[in-house]
Formats: structure tokens, sequence, C-alpha cells
């Protein structure tokens, strides 16, 4: 699914997968993170993505004009975990709308781990 934004000269579409990188950039550079996590984890082993994968640690849901994130994460040992999502949400937010135009509902932080 893409997402939709509307202008007064017509309609642009933007890839989820852009959607997603831009989203997982804005994520590593906050304080406290070691990195992205995968979004199924089902067997309890996370495994910590590298600068290339960071879309697969990101789902996007557009919902009408607006999209709701999803980020999967592995926070650094010894940092405050609703600090360090704070901070994330509010740069997602910031970034997502500042260089796309489209508007977030919500940022949804899953914290995958916790490593040193």
């Amino acid at each position: 699914m893409t997402a939709k934004l509307k202008t007064q000269y017509g309609e642009i579409y933007i890839s989820d997968e852009v959607v997603a990188t831009i989203a997982g950039l804005a994520t590593t550079e906050c304080y406290g993170l070691v990195g992205m996590g995968v979004k199924n984890a089902k067997d309890g082993i996370v495994e910590l993505l590298k600068r290339d994968n960071l879309s697969k640690g990101v789902k996007i849901i557009s919902e009408d004009d607006q999209i709701v994130i999803d980020l999967y994460i592995i926070v650094e040992f010894g940092t405050r975990i609703s600090t360090v999502a704070d901070n994330i949400i509010s740069k997602v937010k910031y970034t997502m709308e500042t260089m796309t135009g489209l508007k977030v509902k919500r940022v949804n932080i899953n914290v995958q781990g916790v490593r040193v």
C-alpha cells in the first residue's frame, strides 16, 4: 500500500518502502538506540538489523490521508526506555512530516530487546 498526498496540482504517491526508510533513518539518529529489530521475532531471538536493512524494522499502515508507523527497536542498556521512546516518536513524526508532507497519525514503539 502506498501513501497518498493530495495537492492542488494532483496526487503524489509515495512507496511504503521509501516512508519506512525515512522513518528508519530518523530513528537511528536518536540517543539510547542500539539498532532496529526485526518485525517478527517469533522465537524470542531478535536480530539486530544493519544500516542497509532499516526498513525491515518499520511497518507502515496508511489510513485515509494519514499514516501509522510501527517501529521495532533495540534499546541500549542503562537508558530510560520511556525517554528513548518519546525522543524517537517526536523525531520520526517531525522528520516524516517535513520531508514528505504526510500527516503522521501515530508512531508505535515496540521494544524488541535491551543490549549493552
